[in-house]
């Protein structure tokens, strides 16, 4: 079980390889017995809901807005510049009755190779859709966070990315995508719901400067202020893809 306010705890598995993030960063072998994978359940599918939805999320079209959930009062939108690149923007939007108000708008990265709408285990690239944030975590103590939060060794991101940069400090903090992953665990728990050749280990964390394997990554500073804000009292989501899927 993670605990909003949990101290230290440790995976009982052999080292995880995160294929979701950059460089193909592994985490740290588990040190107790603490933690151990929930069984899988039937495939999930971006969130979805017939609920009536506000309207306004600027670049998001009709069929990317009816899959937000009606519940749902906070949407990270990251946006890629293209089907192929790397290179992505993240926005924040809180739902105000029922006006959506932007927060900044933050640099990031996704994928070496762009998005996919089937992504598969090592293609190298993120996968578009919309999905809960619903569990954080990270090498660092917990900095205020919302969500439940699990801080554990198992973070550590030792080696360097595609472009040869550091990945040291990539796993300080993490939010968890609703990919191909149990809901209500640690990031770092292993179950794939779909099976491992869908990948999975697809997070928002922080950059390091270059390409990811499939999460998206925004300057640590962006993490921290997405960790206290996101409120699971307000069903946050994140809907990602490149600018012409989100636009359909």
């Amino acid at each position: 079980m993670i605990h909003r306010r949990a101290a230290v705890a440790f995976l009982s598995a052999s080292p995880l390889l995160l294929s979701g993030c950059g460089g193909g960063a592994e985490a740290a072998p588990s040190r107790s017995g603490d933690d151990r994978p929930a069984e899988a359940t039937a495939s999930p599918t971006p969130e979805s809901s017939s609920s009536p939805q506000p309207s306004g999320i600027p670049g998001l079209g009709p069929r990317t807005t009816a899959a937000i959930p009606g519940r749902a009062e906070q949407v990270v939108v990251a946006t890629g510049r293209g089907k192929d690149s790397p290179i992505s923007t993240v926005v924040l939007y809180e739902r105000d009755d029922d006006v959506w108000q932007p927060g900044a708008s933050w640099p990031a990265h996704n994928g070496r190779d762009g998005w996919s709408e089937h992504h598969m285990a090592g293609d190298l690239r993120s996968p578009v859709g919309v999905y809960g944030l619903t569990d954080a975590g990270g090498l660092l103590a917990d900095p205020g966070s919302r969500l439940p939060y699990h801080q554990s060794y198992g973070f550590t991101s030792p080696g360097t990315g595609f472009e040869g940069e550091p990945l040291e400090g990539s796993f300080d903090y993490v939010v968890a995508i609703n990919y191909n992953r149990q809901t209500g665990t640690s990031p770092l728990d292993w179950t794939r719901p779909m099976g491992a050749n869908r990948g999975g280990g697809v997070w928002l964390h922080v950059d390091h400067g270059g390409p990811t394997h499939a999460c998206v990554s925004v300057a640590k500073a962006h993490m921290k202020e997405l960790l206290r804000t996101l409120d699971p009292d307000r069903h946050p989501v994140i809907a990602m893809g490149f600018a012409g899927w989100l636009a359909r």
